[in-house]
């Protein structure tokens, strides 16, 4: 298993400027770190991944799609084109990263909403572009890794029963899911629950407080969600996903408003610990 670092919290764009803080996650103790694709070309994320070589840092990716002109269950098919297209750019960055898991809401639209609950029609478009860019991943030896977001960020996929239906619908093996304690811990009657039954189709899992903030510091069921997790026989990435109010677009986004921790430190280096501890006493 691998411990990961989400640069949600510093940025949505990482540059060399980020090497000395990157230095410090590797030194804390990390496998690597997870990298927002939300702006570059595949060129730059090369080049960032010949820094993580040289560090000694291995990677994800993680990104989401925040305009509606872009939206993969939209009626119009120039913007279901435009969705399609964007997730392949997105592909193509992970690839050049080094990366061979991109995670997030890469289904529907952040933020957006029609004002009632899906549709089949939705569905339906859902289904269909992600079976377009199923192969993609796949000649790009990428797999991309849904995320149900709670209802208050997006409406197509609130828990992981109808995430990991999404996924058999499509039946690509490159499109999977993920599973982020932080959206289970609001939707999920049984967050524990909700892993464990759909665990054929998890690649990768964010550990995220309830509140954002320190993992172990808030009401999570950590010792039942590691002891799960270790017991399904997982191996891939637990990345910490935090955020902050640096960065307004993504703070406005995720209805960040204060500070949940004294430091940014204080959430990798304690977060951290808290992962070795609750994993090594499961």
């Amino acid at each position: 298993m691998k411990i990961g670092m989400c640069m949600f919290l510093w940025t949505t764009h990482v540059t060399p400027e980020h090497e000395a803080l990157l230095r410090d996650i590797k030194a804390t103790g990390f496998d690597g770190v997870e990298i927002p694709i939300f702006e570059g070309t595949p060129e730059h994320f090369a080049e960032l991944g010949k820094l993580f070589d040289d560090i000694g840092l291995e990677r994800t990716a993680v990104a989401a799609m925040g305009d509606p002109a872009m939206n993969l269950i939209s009626a119009d098919k120039a913007e279901r084109d435009a969705g399609i297209a964007h997730v392949k750019w997105i592909i193509d960055c992970t690839a050049a990263l080094g990366a061979d898991t991109v995670s997030g809401p890469l289904h529907s639209t952040l933020g957006h909403f029609s004002g009632e609950g899906p549709t089949k029609d939705e569905w339906g478009r859902a289904v269909d572009a992600l079976k377009a860019i199923g192969p993609y991943a796949g000649s790009k030896g990428v797999t991309i890794g849904l995320e149900a977001l709670n209802r208050f960020e997006s409406y197509l996929v609130n828990t992981m029963d109808g995430l990991s239906r999404l996924v058999d619908n499509v039946g690509h093996p490159n499109v999977k899911a993920m599973y982020d304690t932080f959206h289970a811990n609001i939707e999920e009657a049984d967050p524990v629950g909700a892993y464990t039954r759909n665990l054929r189709n998890i690649v990768h899992i964010h550990i995220s407080e309830n509140d954002r903030g320190v993992p172990g510091r808030g009401n999570i069921p950590w010792a039942e969600t590691f002891a799960a997790i270790r017991k399904s026989g997982y191996d891939r990435w637990l990345t910490i996903e935090s955020f902050g109010r640096g960065l307004p677009d993504l703070a406005a986004a995720t209805k960040v408003w204060r500070d949940f921790a004294e430091s940014p430190e204080a959430v990798y280096r304690d977060g951290y610990r808290h992962i070795r501890q609750g994993i090594g006493a499961a």
